[in-house]
């Protein structure tokens, strides 16, 4: 099994929404902000290899949004990901299964793109996609909160591909993956745990964007139910701390994953590094 992050773009939003009940005089000390106020989020996608199938989950924003759009969120690098997985050995042909956390715009903008015709194509002509039911029938009617976030120019295609996979539970995804669901961030949200070797791994997506969202109060105002979130993150970081897991971060633009650890104040960030630093260690 091989384990990379695939990056996509960088792009910013405000660091008042992503925290929160948070004040800015708190989160600052450890997310630091510009002078609009607003913080640089991270694309890490993820690429799993195992066996035959080349597993890639989420695809960031992707390039066909106009201009104003990406001015908006500050976008940069809308080639990273090709680039990214080419610089790895790869092509988009050898991915097998693209699995998207959520259907928010930065998480599968990228599974169809513009080509120089101006035709919106596959990404990976070869790869089944997958998605949460409860996911995909709440992106498809979408509440006024999140309306902004589900674009019918990424839905759309994916619908008519003729290859969209949509799960219905919980699952063991392959022998080393299972998929399990949160909810308080927008229904349906899939979390992948993934056993490698001796370690475990939770590829966070909007559950946990950033080291700096540990702390029980830090809930991302874009949260649906932020009660429900912060019960979700209790209930899993005491299991991620029972068992030894590492985070694996794709927004974070400062951390890439985390080990946690239990202290007077809470659960907390124990150990930060690369992805090769847990992997390899």
């Amino acid at each position: 099994m091989k384990i990379l992050f695939v990056t996509a773009e960088h792009f910013k939003l405000d660091g008042g929404a992503c925290f929160g009940v948070v004040p800015k005089s708190l989160w600052s000390q450890i997310y630091p902000a510009d002078e609009n106020n607003m913080i640089v989020f991270a694309l890490r996608n993820l690429l799993v290899k195992e066996e035959n199938r080349m597993i890639l989950f989420d695809t960031g924003v992707g390039n066909k949004q106009d201009e104003k759009f990406r001015s908006h969120f500050y976008i940069s690098g809308e080639n990273n990901l090709m680039d990214s997985l080419h610089s790895l050995g790869f092509s988009p042909d050898d991915i097998t299964d693209v699995v998207h956390t959520h259907l928010h715009f930065d998480h599968c903008g990228g599974t169809f793109r513009k080509n120089k015709a101006g035709d919106i194509v596959p990404t990976f002509k070869n790869a089944v996609l997958w998605c949460s039911q409860a996911q995909w029938n709440w992106a498809n009617k979408p509440n006024k909160r999140e309306k902004a976030s589900f674009l019918i120019e990424n839905l759309s295609p994916m619908e008519q591909s003729g290859k969209l996979r949509l799960i219905e539970k919980e699952k063991q995804f392959t022998e080393n993956i299972f998929l399990r669901f949160s909810n308080g961030h927008t229904e349906g949200q899939i979390i992948p745990i993934i056993r490698h070797k001796d370690k475990t791994l939770a590829y966070m997506a909007d559950f946990i964007p950033t080291t700096a969202h540990i702390p029980m109060p830090y809930v991302a105002a874009f949260d649906t139910r932020p009660l429900l979130s912060m019960d979700e993150k209790q209930n899993f970081l005491n299991e991620a701390v029972e068992n030894n897991y590492i985070l694996l971060f794709q927004h974070d633009a400062l951390n890439e994953c985390c080990t946690l650890q239990n202290t007077g104040k809470g659960i907390r960030l124990k150990e930060k590094g690369t992805l090769d630093f847990f992997l390899n260690t």
